[in-house]
């Protein structure tokens, strides 16, 4: 389960980062907290498949892939929702994916030892 909460609220905290990026792009500053807290449950998601995956999948450059391919694909559904703006989304959301892919499965689950 530690894999998981990591992949959750490491995505969260990226989704947060990731979404205010977009205070660049000045046509769309006026959604900017819309955009920050879809970016955050997007991630969030992302975050909580990868460290499902990781639990049951025990291979960093499959976590990895497995990252990049959703965060790809989810930030494409979002672009493609916009009809704009589709670099600005997509990769991003790819870069964030491929990091909750690394961190969830480079996540120890070392159990607490008895002295």
């Amino acid at each position: 389960m530690k894999k998981i909460g990591i992949g959750v609220v490491l995505g969260l905290i990226l989704g947060a980062l990731d979404g205010a990026t977009s205070w660049f792009t000045p046509e769309v500053r006026a959604m900017l907290l819309q955009i920050v807290v879809g970016s955050m449950i997007k991630d969030a998601i992302v975050g909580l498949a990868a460290g499902l995956f990781a639990l049951k999948v025990r291979s960093l450059l499959a976590g990895v892939a497995f990252g990049a391919v959703l965060g790809f694909a989810l930030a494409f559904v979002v672009a493609a929702l916009q009809h704009a703006h589709y670099v600005e989304i997509i990769i991003p959301g790819t870069i964030v994916g491929i990091l909750l892919g690394y961190a969830t499965q480079s996540a120890s689950i070392a159990a607490p030892t008895a002295n």
